[in-house]
């Protein structure tokens, strides 16, 4: 079958494989998964729940694992280039062009979620929705929310253009705005134009021009007016932060999802536990930069910050695991030449965690995030069809997901079968 193409059966029967379970170090057997109308209808094991009728295709998953498809929380489909600032000052029809590039690549690798965390926009996720183009499932906030100097302030210290010039381009990360009543506008007007979650610039960043790591964006009172307009649109704000003092007044003050988080202490780690934030680290995106970063272009000044942030990952997987946060898989690549380095977050992250708790954050821990518990993420009756198939058994080597495209054989998003 060519890649994307649906098959047109409309009841299909995955059979003779091992099948990875909710939780738990052992597969299911000898397993089976009927799939109707986009859903799993149900899921068997052994020979006294067989399945052998209702259904109208049958494939043979013979040595494969099927698990849920993978969900990453922390992605930017409409950037390409090194330097944001210019990204954002592309055609937008080139943006969307390349956008569609990325999606795809991140379906193939297995990926049938993925949340945005800054740039695409809602025409991306209707043409994804109605097949136009090949794509994980989309979840946007729109622009990420920035005051002036922030994280998502691409212009440069001596650059006056109204910074609402780049809001209106698919090509920027972010919009700028500053006082409790141009957040409040900025806020609604991304829920109004499809977003499902806010972005918020709450610390210093690493790409941007006039943030060192340690700013804190914001005021409270303003990322307190953002937080109570998530909340009256009934869904939650994400922030940028990396210090441990940014990460302790986002969770303060009501944010939900806490990217990066690569300085967080353990008393911090304790109250986004105690308060029910779920992290979502991005080490992949460091390494990449210090690999990388020189030979791209990237400056000194933003290579220094990256190191900073870089060398405290690894240890603030640790913190937050020995805390009982949850955490979700995130990679943040925003460079053409680093986003084929997306799936080596499962080998980074198994340095520090075990092989079960990376495998949850980019499903169950990543399904909570989004909301979505029991709809993604799991291998269960009523749940979407999202389901990959992979060589051998991933709870016993993770670098089996870290290299898919020699071991992820069969991707099912949705219910129609993309690889197969």
């Amino acid at each position: 079958m060519i890649d994307g193409q649906n098959t047109g059966a409309g009841t299909i029967l995955l059979t003779n494989a091992s099948i990875l379970p909710p939780e738990g170090d052992s597969l299911i057997e000898d397993g089976q998964i009927l799939v109707r109308e986009g859903r799993i209808l149900q899921v068997a094991s052994g020979p006294e729940q067989r399945i052998t009728s209702g259904y109208d295709e049958e494939i043979d998953c013979q040595g494969l694992t099927l698990m849920p498809g993978l969900i990453d929380c922390h992605v930017h489909v409409a950037t390409w280039e090194v330097r944001l600032g210019d990204n954002a000052l592309l055609p937008d029809s080139l943006v969307a062009a390349r956008a569609t590039v990325t999606l795809r690549e991140m379906l193939m690798r297995g990926f049938t979620t993925v949340r945005d965390a800054g740039g695409a926009d809602q025409g991306l996720v209707l043409a994804l929705e109605e097949g136009t183009i090949l794509g994980p499932r989309l979840i946007i906030c729109g622009q990420a929310l920035s005051q002036s100097g922030g994280h998502a302030d691409l212009r440069s210290s001596y650059d006056n253009r109204d910074p609402q010039y780049y809001t209106r381009r698919l090509g920027s990360i972010g919009r700028v705005c500053d006082g409790d009543a141009e957040v409040r506008r900025a806020a609604r007007e991304e829920i109004k134009g499809g977003a499902k979650f806010l972005k918020i610039m709450a610390n210093g960043g690493v790409a941007s021009p006039n943030d060192p790591i340690d700013f804190l964006g914001f005021s409270r009172q303003e990322i307190t007016a953002i937080v109570e307009e998530a909340e009256n649109a009934q869904t939650y704000v994400a922030a940028h932060l990396y210090t441990d003092e940014a990460i302790r007044r986002a969770v303060e003050l009501g944010v939900r999802s806490i990217e990066h988080c690569n300085l967080v202490s353990p008393e911090t780690a304790a109250l986004m536990a105690e308060k029910g934030a779920i992290a979502c680290p991005t080490v992949i995106t460091l390494v990449g930069y210090s690999d990388q970063g020189a030979s791209l272009g990237i400056s000194p000044e933003n290579l220094k910050k990256g190191d900073r942030v870089r060398d405290a990952a690894f240890t603030a997987l640790k913190t937050l695991s020995d805390a009982n946060v949850t955490i979700a898989y995130g990679t943040d690549l925003t460079v053409r030449q680093m986003q084929g380095r997306q799936s080596e977050e499962f080998r980074l992250r198994a340095q520090v965690l075990t092989t079960r708790q990376v495998i949850d954050s980019a499903t169950i821990g990543a399904a909570k995030l989004l909301r979505m518990d029991g709809e993604i993420g799991v291998i269960a009756p009523n749940a979407c069809a999202d389901i990959i198939g992979v060589r051998g058994n991933p709870l016993e080597d993770i670098e089996l997901l870290a290299n898919p495209e020699e071991h992820v054989v069969l991707i099912m998003k949705g219910g129609v079968l993309v690889k197969r």
